[in-house]
């Protein structure tokens, strides 16, 4: 594999003696070929070349490439979303009649692939704490194909015990799929250290910007990923080359977003822990974190742009107050963009789940999720802090 970098350069393409700085946009949906032959070529590998943009095109290629790199992978598929790319991941590992185990605090959309989906599928999916690799063991079934998990989960931020499912991984002969969104390939490589696929939600982090929705899947076996490829194409799942080009030009810059989204997300932390509306802050990379000492074996110091936290309110009112008061951030279902975002997981990402669910696990009312942005941190934490203390008021 390539060696894994976590600041992708850009692409060089040759136009004769010279060559663009930018990145030109291929929209044409067919690509025309000299004759029969030089098709066979291409559809045979023996040839470079594109023929209709549902089979790849150079703009996916590119970008492709670029996080292939930064995940130390080969031969990545970028798909038209990251939900796309989870679930091209899943029914590539798992059939009907096989069994599936998901992470109990996955993103809300792939606990709904999990619940609702993969049954009709003919597919036997169940969620487990994944922090524990003993609850994991003890769910297995024969029949069990795949694991699929976070390693920071989204949105409560518990480090799942990828030592230990990685061990029952080699034990038992099942695939790890780790979405690698939150953490992103600048943390944690999951196929440099075990896992069998990773995929990411390009629109977030990797894209940084809002502009483009993609997501990305690669395999550790080329024989997987060269399934996966064909199953994309027949059912639909490219990307346009428009987003492709948007997300390549902000993949350009995430090794710098990244490093100063991680520091302001520290220090917002802090502050967070410090007001006395909060009730509790959740950041892998502090000591109070339940699983601090795993966060810092997996992650080392690298905590990520992700800050969660509960007020000492757990109720609709005195979050409505907060949101409000921070009109200056957004409130809004996405995480990673340039700018500072605030999420409210009870209403949006797990609104699915029924509230005793949701309070089993620990996603109340008045729990919020942060996506940090690279703002003055002075900044950012008066607006933070002016608006808890509206709830005070």
């Amino acid at each position: 594999m390539k060696r894994p970098s976590n600041a992708p350069l850009r692409p060089v393409i040759n136009l004769g003696q010279s060559r663009p700085v930018a990145t030109p946009i291929h929209p044409s949906v067919v690509y025309a070929s000299e004759d029969l032959n030089a098709l066979d070529e291409i559809y045979f590998g023996q040839a470079e070349g594109y023929t209709y943009s549902r089979e790849g095109h150079p703009n996916a290629q590119q970008l492709a490439q670029m996080i292939d790199e930064m995940e130390g992978a080969e031969g990545g598929i970028i798909t038209g979303s990251g939900m796309s790319a989870v679930l091209l991941a899943v029914l590539s590992c798992a059939a009907s009649g096989d069994h599936v185990l998901g992470g109990d605090q996955l993103y809300g959309r792939s606990l709904r692939m999990m619940s609702d989906e993969l049954p009709r599928l003919g597919i036997a999916a169940e969620v487990v704490d994944t922090t524990d690799s003993a609850q994991v063991e003890a769910a297995l079934k024969p029949n069990t194909k795949a694991i699929l998990l976070e390693v920071v989960s989204n949105p409560t931020l518990r480090i799942a015990d990828m030592e230990g499912i990685y061990a029952l991984e080699k034990a038992r002969g099942i695939k790890v799929i780790v979405d690698n969104t939150f953490t992103t390939p600048a943390a944690y490589q999951p196929l440099q250290v075990g896992a069998d696929l990773v995929v990411h939600s390009v629109t977030k982090l990797l894209a940084g910007h809002s502009d483009a929705m993609l997501g990305y899947v690669a395999a550790g076996d080329p024989a997987l990923n060269d399934e996966m490829r064909v199953r994309a194409i027949t059912w639909g799942l490219t990307g346009s080359p428009f987003d492709c080009w948007l997300a390549e030009r902000g993949a350009l810059s995430f090794g710098l977003r990244y490093a100063a989204t991680t520091q302001n997300a520290q220090r917002l932390a802090t502050a967070l822990s410090d007001h006395p509306s909060v009730a509790q802050v959740l950041y892998p990379s502090r000591q109070d974190h339940p699983q601090a000492d795993r966060a810092r074996r997996l992650l080392g110091d690298k905590g990520g742009n992700m800050v969660s936290f509960r007020l000492n309110a757990d109720a609709r009112d005195p979050a409505n107050t907060f949101v409000r008061a921070l009109d200056a951030v957004p409130c809004a279902p996405t995480l990673g963009d340039i700018g500072t975002t605030l999420s409210h997981p009870a209403t949006s990402s797990h609104r699915a789940l029924t509230s005793e669910a949701r309070a089993a696990l620990g996603m109340g009312e008045g729990f919020f999720r942060v996506s940090v942005g690279i703002e003055p941190i002075e900044s950012l934490v008066d607006v933070f802090t002016n608006a808890l203390d509206q709830i005070q008021d």
